[in-house]
């Protein structure tokens, strides 16, 4: 899939060593000015496929064909604010659909007519293909709209969404860096992190000391946690210097931090945690801590393809 598929160059351990660790630098909790992230620039794809790109660009979903949503999720959908900031705002009567106040519960679809604190608001409804963004999270960053202790998050640095509002597919804590997804497209989002959808998760483990051959084992078929039993899918040694070792480790889930939590079983410490791989999409080789990566339309459609969803986010019916 272009630049997030599983053909890109796997890269050597050697590789997230040397590469430099982020500077900290003391935040205020005045709106830090943050330097915004810089694109990932590439060769465009063949003829064929900037053809079919564009036909998907300029694909539209007849409007009668999308049904009705409960209103805050909508007009966070719109980027008006928040699902709770939108759900106080109704609470509050400074919502109104087609003239009445709005409740919780109502729901809307494109015929209606919705205004905030008395102005017009125009919906924005899926009927296009959504934007997906691969971004290469930095240590430090933290995956959340707003910090009360004003540090760095991943939407400071990220380009804005005209008229909608960036989801991320999962979240990294402020010590783990590597590939995260975000979208334009809430469904896809909740399709991805479903439990039931079961996509995998690949990291590259920096640890202070080395598994025996049996703990490896031992984390295949299953440890003991404070929250339950948890196991890695696969675990593969991959070598390193001095007291470091790396390893690469494919799970299914997403607890928290529950790949330092499996190594912190057996008393090893994790100094450098990368996510590599989220179920068919990989970590683009050239792109750097920073980063971030545009899908074009044509590999847009082919994660919407192996989400099984619509391009409007809607299980396709079996």
């Amino acid at each position: 899939m272009g630049q997030g598929s599983q053909g890109e160059p796997r890269r050597d351990f050697r590789d997230w060593n040397d590469e430099r660790q982020p500077t900290s630098r003391p935040q205020d909790k005045r709106a830090p000015k943050v330097e915004r992230a810089k694109k990932l620039r590439v060769r465009d794809p063949n003829q064929q496929i900037l053809d079919r790109a564009q036909r998907l660009r300029d694909t539209r979903v007849d409007m009668e064909q999308i049904e009705p949503v409960r209103l805050q999720k909508a007009l966070a959908a719109s980027g008006v604010g928040s699902r709770r900031e939108m759900e106080e705002w109704i609470e509050a009567g400074l919502i109104l659909v087609n003239g009445k106040k709005a409740t919780l519960g109502d729901r809307v679809g494109p015929q209606d007519r919705v205004t905030a604190k008395g102005n017009p608001i125009r919906l924005k409804w899926p009927d296009r293909l959504p934007r997906v963004i691969l971004y290469h999270k930095q240590e430090g960053e933290l995956v959340t709209r707003d910090d009360p202790e004003g540090r760095v998050t991943i939407f400071d640095r990220l380009p804005q969404a005209k008229s909608s509002r960036w989801v991320a597919v999962g979240r990294l804590d402020v010590n783990t860096s590597g590939l995260l997804i975000v979208t334009t497209s809430g469904e896809l989002a909740n399709r991805l992190m479903h439990p039931s959808f079961e996509a995998e998760r690949e990291y590259a483990v920096r640890v202070l000391g080395q598994l025996e051959p049996e703990q490896m084992k031992e984390m295949t078929r299953g440890v003991e946690l404070e929250d339950g039993p948890a196991h890695f899918q696969r675990i593969v040694e991959q070598g390193g210097e001095g007291v470091n070792h790396w390893y690469r480790v494919v799970i299914k889930e997403g607890r928290n931090r529950e790949v330092r939590r499996m190594f912190e079983h057996f008393d090893l410490t994790v100094s450098r945690l990368i996510r590599v791989r989220f179920g068919n999409i990989g970590l683009p080789a050239r792109l750097k801590r920073g980063q971030f990566y545009e899908l074009n339309s044509a590999e847009v459609a082919a994660v919407m393809k192996w989400s099984d969803l619509t391009v409007t986010g809607r299980a396709k019916s079996r």
